[in-house]
């Protein structure tokens, strides 16, 4: 044979990794599978073998791969043993039968080209008929959630009551399309995806086998690109090798992928974080002449940022093999110097911008405008923060502290302290080691004067608030000085719901010219402190500040009025004429005590009702007595 005729031998018989190392027994099935392996490891044990498995999970995880050894495990037949066993420790009569594809009695439909109740008859009419030489007659159908809804109708009487000699095993990707009748009668195994870390590990014992160098930065990026499924790294991992010629470089594969470098990734990762758009559109312009794709990059940086997010929670986590030593290291100190609102804050923008640069007709423009969104949110304040600081500024209490005294995970402005750089939530934090708390302040800046003159950033000094003390009280058209003000205005006014709402939900804690301090009760409406603020700007002429406060306060009116009453028929108890005519009367009683002001008291004061006293002023036994 000439050297040409066996170079085309060679080149003809190639086979892929994907099915050169496909797993012939359940110990390669180990890898990713344990608690499939040991439920069937377990069942064949016992004699409890179904009568239908449904395999179900993402692609490339090992599906078919699973039924064919589940096959060949319940075929197995060799010189001493004669059982169904998923001990394979060698090939059996068999197994390069079933392995291949070709077994008589092992039958592989695609449901994807059978999808018609015409070919679920060929079964049915099939499986009357004892296996030709195995042990059962199995079939495999793969994509079964393809198969009509005739076809489904036409299979459950079979796959409920089939023969003794027949097993069905199905697989498929889309177990939710599968009808929940059929799934009733199967047993059913969820495959796992296969973790990044495992498939290193496979990827690397299958590239010594080949004799191939693999760099093992490279196996991760392929371990990631394949997003747990075996097959699809190994597909990758072949392209690699011819990529390489013959070897597996992690420069190559980032190419090949279209990934940017991960330690430029975090690079990048860190302008943002400081907030200086101008160097992170720099390192992204590199990255992009590099040939890195604009998408890729904003992927990278939101794996990043779920990295270091676990990271802050799972400190473990940065044992993975499948991540770079730029990652493990430096994402640890970002997860020390990064709050957790920041880093959800850049997941969020990341996750909004990553669709709009995939549909964009220019992904770098559009990529560069996220990045660009990013920088400027990391010198905003929290949301939180920025309402507590208003909050203050607007009671008129001091709003230049320092945001030390906050718990890791307030907001903050961007200010520079002690030579460091700070982050969207005003922490110091410098990637290179620091490992510093928050540090930076917000502050409260006044509306600027229009006449006054402009002043250079140097000569810009913290402006602060102007104390409560200090304010000069505004005028108000009607003068108000407590909570029984307020009440009486409403009555002017004919606000009755106001009034009620008042009267028995707010509790007075302060109040003075243009701000009120009070506390809700539980049942409040939510909408009282709204209305009261504005119906009082209206009565008032002036603006009102209603300020909720944790403060005990007075009592409500309603319970204010309670008490007085109260106190007023201890008085009555107390008296002894009164006592006397309790006595003199059995079962009469003290309904209320009203005092009179003067002869000319509205109606409401008016002295008890004559019904309660007869015409000689006799009061007759069990009678309610008004005093």
């Amino acid at each position: 044979m000439s050297g040409g005729e066996k170079d085309t031998q060679e080149q003809t018989g190639y086979r892929v990794l994907a099915r050169k190392y496909r797993p012939k027994d359940f110990n390669d099935l180990m890898v990713g599978q344990e608690p499939m392996v040991k439920t069937l490891t377990n069942a064949f044990e016992s004699g409890r073998i179904a009568q239908a498995y449904m395999l179900t999970g993402v692609r490339g995880v090992g599906k078919t791969t699973t039924a064919r050894i589940l096959a060949r495990a319940l075929n197995y037949k060799t010189d001493t043993i004669d059982k169904p066993t998923i001990e394979l420790k060698e090939l059996g009569i068999h197994c390069q039968a079933i392995m291949e594809g070709r077994h008589l009695d092992v039958v592989e439909m695609d449901a994807a080209s059978h999808t018609g109740i015409d070919d679920i008859r060929e079964i049915i009419e099939q499986v009357r008929y004892r296996p030709v030489s195995a042990r059962y007659k199995v079939y495999i159908i793969d994509e079964v959630h393809m198969l009509s809804t005739q076809a489904f109708n036409g299979l459950l009487k079979t796959l409920e009551e089939p023969p003794e000699h027949v097993k069905f095993i199905f697989a498929t990707t889309e177990i939710r399309k599968v009808p929940i009748t059929v799934l009733s009668r199967c047993q059913r195994f969820d495959l796992r995806r296969i973790s990044a870390a495992d498939l290193v590990h496979l990827f690397s014992t299958i590239a010594g086998k080949e004799g191939i160098e693999a760099e093992p930065e490279a196996l991760a990026m392929i371990a990631r690109a394949a997003e747990g499924s075996a097959r699809d790294g190994l597909s990758l991992m072949d392209q690699a090798i011819a990529h390489g010629g013959g070897a597996v470089i992690a420069e190559q594969v980032r190419t090949m992928l279209g990934l940017a470098d991960r330690a430029r990734v975090v690079d990048l990762f860190d302008t943002l974080a400081r907030g200086d758009a101008a160097a992170a559109l720099n390192e992204f312009a590199g990255q992009y002449e590099a040939g890195a794709n604009p998408v890729a990059v904003l992927n990278d940086l939101a794996d990043f940022t779920h990295l270091v997010t676990r990271f802050k929670f799972a400190p473990a986590s940065a044992e993975d093999p499948s991540l770079s030593e730029a990652e493990r290291t430096r994402g640890a100190e970002f997860s020390r110097t990064l709050a957790v609102s920041t880093l959800s804050r850049i997941w969020q923008m990341l996750l909004k911008g990553i669709p709009e640069t995939e549909s964009a007709a220019r992904q770098q423009a559009a990529a560069e405008m996220v990045l660009i969104r990013i920088a400027h949110a990391a010198n905003l304040p929290s949301p939180e923060d920025a309402a507590r600081r208003l909050a203050e500024y607007a009671n008129g209490s001091a709003v230049d502290t320092p945001s030390a005294t906050r718990p890791n995970g307030g907001g903050g402005g961007a200010s520079m302290q002690g030579g460091g750089h700070v982050n969207a939530v005003g922490q110091s934090m410098s990637p290179r080691g620091s490992t510093g708390g928050p540090t930076a302040m917000l502050r409260a800046v006044p509306k600027a004067d229009p006449v006054a003159t402009p002043q250079t950033a140097a000569e810009t000094q913290p402006v602060e608030a102007p104390r409560a003390e200090q304010r000069a009280a505004p005028e108000m058209l009607v003068k108000i000085g407590s909570l029984k003000d307020i009440v009486e205005l409403c009555s002017k006014n004919r606000e009755p719901v106001l009034r009620t709402l008042l009267r028995q939900h707010v509790h007075m804690v302060g109040i003075e010219p243009g701000k009120l301090e009070i506390r809700l009760g539980a049942d409040a409406p939510r909408s009282l402190v709204n209305d009261l603020q504005a119906r009082l700007e209206k009565w008032t002429g002036i603006r009102w500040l209603v300020i909720l406060s944790r403060d005990e306060g007075e009592p409500t009116l309603v319970q204010q009025e309670a008490m007085e009453k109260e106190t007023r028929l201890l008085d009555a108890r107390a008296d002894p004429d009164i006592a006397a005519i309790l006595e003199r009367f059995p079962g009469a009683k003290i309904m209320d005590v009203r005092v009179r002001k003067d002869e000319t008291e509205d109606e409401e004061n008016k002295p008890a009702p004559a019904d309660a006293v007869t015409e000689e002023g006799d009061v007759l036994p069990g009678d309610d007595v008004e005093f």
